[in-house]
Parts: structure tokens; C-alpha cells; sequence
């Protein structure tokens, strides 16, 4: 009698975050094209999302917080679905998208194309990113990888926290040695939606839907990969083509969101903790909650950042480091968070 009762009630449970992220969706996006230093009734916002309103309020939704805010979707969700993957693939709950250096290469690159091919705006950005992005994390593959797929990929982490740390060093210098390029790039390299147009969410589309993808390939074998890689193996699991398919997306989605906002800081590391903690170890429910409350937690950040130090503006890569740190701090003294 008690088991039949458990397991509506745990169901249930599990449920109600999952609604409420649900509904928290909406009204994040609303509170994103409603908030920020032009004030504006909601009134207006609405006539000018329906093509109406005056010269300035269109100016304002149309071409600065609708496209801010679609590239605060695209970031959420990328950090949000390839920190879950990390953290799944490494087996490790305080796993981060960064351990594969995908940022430090981001940086690097955008560090390099602002000081020598003077690159000054962040649609130029774009490419520069997602190439340095993806050249680190084949870097960390071929370096690290082990050549037996039941390994554990720890050589394959610590490699990429090395890479990773070189590569931040060689940025350092770079804007040290180039004050001007400093100043260009210290607002993208904070992690931030300013002037976030179209063309740059529009760039990075493509490596978006390409991660996606992968990720989908990679979400059925997640579970038996959490068992332990031996016994997945054993189950039928093909680890070689798991792992490409889990490598490739953390990569192509961290990479996306490097190549729009910069270093946005624990989004991929608290996010798929949280989730975790609410719905349960199925891996492919926790990509699936992960992506939106990913959307979410950066949309907040961003809106928190735009009222936070008026009139100026604070990135959301800042925001997210005060609000990450402490729920981290929390949700790591419990037990149930941290198992994986």
C-alpha cells in the first residue's frame, strides 16, 4: 500500500518545479521587454510588438530588447542543455561547459581579432569565437582523450582545465600589452547582452541547431552512462559514438554561447544542479528542464543588470556569478544535489 502512495506523491513533486519553471518562461521573456532604463508603459510595448505604438517605443522593442532578448534564449538554453551533458559525460555534478576550455578559446580568439584585425563591434565577434571555441575544445580532445572509451574522461578534464588556463593567460597579455583592445572587448568578455543585435544570434543559428542535434543523439545513452561505463557498455551502449555525440555538443553549444555573450559564468554549473535536485536522474528530463530554466536564469540576470546600477548597465555574466555562487554554495551541502 505505502509503494502505490510513494510513487504518485514523488511524481507529484517532481512535477509541480517543472510546472513552475514552465510558467516562469513567459513571464521572464515578458519581464525582459518590459524592463530596462527607457521607461515604458506596457501599453506602448504591446502596440509596438503588434506593429503599432510611437517612433520610440518601436525603436526600443524592436531594436533593443526583442533582439536582447532572443539572445538571451539562445544563451540560456546552450549553457543550460551543455552543462547538463558535461556534468552527465563526466559523471561529476560541479562539471562546467568551461573545463573544455571552450570559453578561454572563445577569449582568445576575440582577444586576438580585436588587437591585430582591429574587429571593434560584437557581430564581429561571432565568427572569431565560435572558430576559437571549437579549435580549443579539438585541441583538448586529441590531447586528453583516452584511447579505451570504458575510461573515465578525467586526463580528457584535467587537459582542458590546462588548456583552458594557458589560453586565459595568452588573453590576459594580449589585452595587457594592447590597452585600447582591453577596453573594446571587457564588456563582451564580462558575459553580456548589450547590443546584441540579430546578426550575432543569427550567426551562431546554425552551431546551435548543430549542438541540439547532437545532444538529442547523445540524451538516450546518458542514463546507462551514469551507471558506470563499464556496465553501459555492457548494456549495449556504443561509448565511442556517445561520447562523440556528447563532445560535439557541449562543444557546439558552449561555443554559441561564448560567440554571443561572452564568459556567462555558472549557468552551466548551477542550472543542471538545480534541476537535477527537482526532477529526478533521468538525464534526458534533466537536458529537457535544464534548456528552459537555462532561458530563464540568463533572461533574470540580464534584467536584474539593466536596473541594478542605473543608468549604467551591469552584464549579466556579473549578475549570474551573485546568484550562482550562493545557490551553488547551498544546494552542494545536500546530499541528494550532488549524486549523480
Amino acid at each position: 500500500m505505502t509503494s502505490r502512495t510513494a510513487t504518485p506523491v514523488g511524481a507529484r513533486r517532481r512535477r509541480l518545479p517543472v510546472v513552475l519553471l514552465a510558467a516562469s518562461l513567459p513571464a521572464a521573456v515578458a519581464l525582459s521587454l518590459l524592463v530596462g532604463s527607457n521607461l515604458l508603459p506596457p501599453g506602448e510595448i504591446w502596440a509596438a510588438l503588434t506593429g503599432g505604438g510611437d517612433a520610440t517605443a518601436s525603436y526600443v522593442v524592436e531594436h533593443q530588447r526583442l533582439p536582447r532578448t532572443v539572445a538571451g534564449i539562445v544563451v540560456g538554453l546552450a549553457l543550460g542543455v551543455s552543462g547538463a551533458l558535461m556534468q552527465a559525460y563526466t559523471r561529476n555534478p560541479f562539471a562546467d561547459p568551461g573545463l573544455f576550455g571552450v570559453s578561454a578559446g572563445a577569449s582568445f580568439a576575440v582577444a586576438v581579432a580585436v588587437a591585430y584585425v582591429g574587429v571593434t563591434q560584437p557581430a564581429g565577434y561571432v565568427g572569431w569565437a565560435v572558430g576559437g571555441a571549437l579549435l580549443a575544445s579539438l585541441v583538448v580532445v586529441a590531447l586528453g582523450r583516452p584511447t579505451d572509451p570504458r575510461t573515465p574522461p578525467t586526463r580528457l578534464v584535467l587537459t582542458g582545465v590546462a588548456v583552458g588556463a594557458v589560453l586565459a593567460g595568452l588573453t590576459t597579455g594580449i589585452s595587457l600589452s594592447d590597452p585600447d583592445a582591453f577596453e573594446r572587448m571587457l564588456t563582451w568578455h564580462a558575459g553580456s547582452l548589450i547590443d546584441r543585435g540579430y546578426d550575432v544570434t543569427l550567426a551562431v543559428l546554425p552551431v546551435l541547431l548543430a549542438g541540439v542535434v547532437a545532444a538529442v543523439v547523445a540524451a538516450p545513452s546518458l542514463n546507462a552512462v551514469a551507471l558506470g561505463r563499464d556496465l553501459a557498455q555492457a548494456q549495449g551502449v556504443d561509448l565511442r559514438r556517445s561520447d562523440a555525440a556528447a563532445l560535439a555538443a557541449i562543444t557546439l553549444l558552449a561555443a554559441a554561447a561564448a560567440a554571443v555573450a561572452g564568459p556567462v559564468v555558472f549557468v552551466g554549473l548551477v542550472v543542471p544542479h538545480v534541476v537535477r535536485w527537482c526532477v529526478g536522474v533521468d538525464q534526458r528530463r534533466i537536458l529537457a528542464v535544464s534548456a528552459v530554466a537555462g532561458v530563464v536564469l540568463v533572461l533574470v540576470a540580464d534584467v536584474v543588470g539593466r536596473v541594478a546600477v542605473l543608468p549604467g548597465e551591469m552584464p549579466a555574466g556579473i549578475v549570474t556569478a551573485f546568484i550562482g555562487a550562493p545557490v551553488l554554495v547551498a544546494l552542494a551541502r545536500r546530499s541528494r544535489a550532488t549524486g549523480l
